[in-house]
């Protein structure tokens, strides 16, 4: 999600009840299910357009609906609506891109696939990174510093804590390998709509943001890279974003719900 001016007002934050938690649990199934199946498929010389075929179909025959496909962004009419199922982005690729039968996985890429779907009136989202084959050292541990940002970013999210006690932690922790933190690109509240209040930015000071409560439910999601990019910038003004400086980045997502003794992970395998 592109981060937003200004700061969202917490009487725009929906709390969901625990009937609707129980309808965000399955469609977050099925992202995780998906996200499974591109892990033991993706390989060497596949088609990123072969991974969409196989996730739509997924999300179909288990009564799902792909969250991304056709998505226009609320107040952008103008954009084209997005044309897949997933994002499969690359190496350098931060977000959003868009599937095809000329883009060709290779070995040492990675390769980050983010996945949502819609069931029962309700949107699950996540992502993971993909190494594939021999992947360099630094970049190795470029994918294994952010899956533990989204596990410390995850741990804050406990009611009565701030939402940016989130953002500090995931930015704590990239810094501390010398990694950047995309900052135009935020995680986001989630529930009938795919993107609600509030943001989530990846950066931030402890103390700080609106007080999370009991119910919110959140797509965390941090995106960090091996350079010195702050911002994904698009590429001939498509959907797909990339770092300013051309390195590599990596990405992780969950939905997760605002509890008292701790996240609970809607997405989870």
């Amino acid at each position: 999600m592109a981060a937003g001016r200004g700061c969202a007002e917490e009487r725009m934050i929906t709390i969901k009840s625990q009937r609707e938690i129980e309808l965000m649990r399955a469609s977050g199934a099925i992202v995780a299910q998906v996200l499974d199946m591109i892990g033991r498929e993706i390989s060497e010389g596949m088609t990123t357009l072969r991974l969409d075929n196989l996730a739509e179909a997924y999300i179909r025959d288990n009564g799902g609906i792909p969250s991304f496909l056709n998505y226009v962004p609320k107040g952008d009419p103008g954009v084209t609506p997005y044309p897949a199922t997933l994002c499969v982005s690359i190496n350098e690729e931060v977000v959003h891109g868009v599937p095809s039968d000329r883009r060709v996985i290779q070995e040492g890429d990675i390769v980050s696939v983010d996945c949502g779907v819609f069931k029962g009136g309700y949107h699950g989202d996540a992502a993971r990174t993909y190494m594939i084959g021999d992947v360099d050292s630094k970049v190795r541990q470029l994918v294994e510093v952010t899956r533990e940002c989204l596990d410390r970013g995850i741990s804050q999210a406990i009611a009565g804590n701030r939402l940016h006690d989130i953002s500090a932690a995931v930015e704590e922790h990239a810094r501390s390998f010398g990694f950047s933190v995309i900052q135009n690109m935020v995680g986001h509240g989630i529930g009938t709509e795919l993107h609600e209040e509030p943001p989530v930015p990846n950066y931030g000071r402890r103390n700080t943001g609106v007080k999370l409560r009991e119910g919110m439910a959140l797509a965390i999601e941090p995106m960090i890279a091996m350079g010195k990019s702050r911002n994904a910038v698009s590429k001939n003004g498509a959907w797909v974003a990339v770092t300013e400086d051309g390195g590599p980045c990596a990405h992780f997502e969950h939905t997760i719900v605002v509890r008292s003794e701790g996240a609970e992970i809607m997405t989870l395998p």
